[in-house]
């Protein structure tokens, strides 16, 4: 009986589009995984993914998705949030999501769960207890997005009697849900954000703690789960040798190349495992 194969995409923003350099990979063995998990932006591929939608539909998604507009009016908000001019609350956000719903269902319209090629689970956060949801059923707009909110940045969404925010917030990196639903062998990919070496603002510090505890968190979920799980997994890190700003989607190509190379070094062993 063959292994049942998963892909795990964590959260990274626009780098999760290796993912899609990783299916590429994957295809031109005519290996095909059999469940999808996914979290933040991981979220939006591993949909792309367990829909089986096809690469050049899900390039255009990603730019259009990384465009500037999709936060417009983030500075102005964020200054009138300071100064108390505008009330700010947990259903709040610095960016209306109007345009990231419209560019969103785009890509997946009305589909549900129920019209994957294969198993789909998104993580996010309910927001009050700060606990990972997997969310399984209804429409993958409302996942993906709920998935991808940004704190602060996107307001939460609520589905049900639960109000989400981003899933890194509590799971970067899902490998538990793969291995809960009975993969034995996973493939997950993470991706490590940058950090600064000098800072000058603000924001600048804000953004390399983020990424000092992000880091953090991911290697130890990778150590933890290896050393914890009988599944085999099999780590992939993307690597960039050049800097990658949120919105740099001119640089798409690149990102899935170096998405596809991480996995093509890993490629004979999934063959031997999946062969044994």
């Amino acid at each position: 009986m063959k292994k049942r194969l998963s892909i795990v995409i964590g959260s990274g923003g626009i780098l999760c589009a290796s993912s899609l350099g990783l299916i590429k990979a994957l295809q031109s063995e005519g290996i095909q995984p059999s469940m999808a998990v996914g979290c933040s932006g991981g979220s939006l591929y591993a949909s792309i993914i367990a829909l089986g939608i096809d690469s050049e539909i899900a390039q255009s998604l990603t730019i259009d998705l990384y465009k500037n507009d999709v936060v417009e009016g983030y500075t102005s908000n964020l200054r009138a949030a300071m100064t108390g001019e505008t009330r700010f609350t947990e259903s709040s956000g610095l960016v209306d999501d109007k345009v990231m719903l419209e560019r969103l269902s785009i890509a997946f319209g009305e589909k549900t769960f129920k019209d994957t090629i294969m198993p789909l689970y998104i993580v996010a956060t309910e927001f009050y207890s700060g606990e990972a949801k997997v969310i399984s059923s209804g429409k993958i707009v409302d996942a993906t997005r709920a998935s991808s909110a940004i704190p602060m940045v996107f307001p939460p969404v609520k589905i049900g009697e639960h109000l989400f925010v981003d899933g890194a917030v509590s799971n970067p990196l899902p490998i538990d849900v793969a291995i809960r639903e009975g993969s034995d062998l996973i493939i997950a990919m993470g991706f490590e954000l940058p950090i600064r070496k000098r800072m000058n603002s603000y924001a600048a510090v804000t953004s390399h703690l983020n990424s000092l505890y992000m880091n953090n968190i991911l290697k130890s979920s990778f150590a933890f789960y290896n050393a914890a799980s009988h599944a085999e997994i099999i780590s992939i890190l993307p690597t960039f040798d050049r800097q990658i700003g949120g919105f740099d989607h001119h640089q798409l190509p690149y990102i899935i190349e170096q998405g596809e190379k991480a996995t093509a070094e890993h490629i004979s062993y999934i063959k031997k495992l999946l062969d044994n």
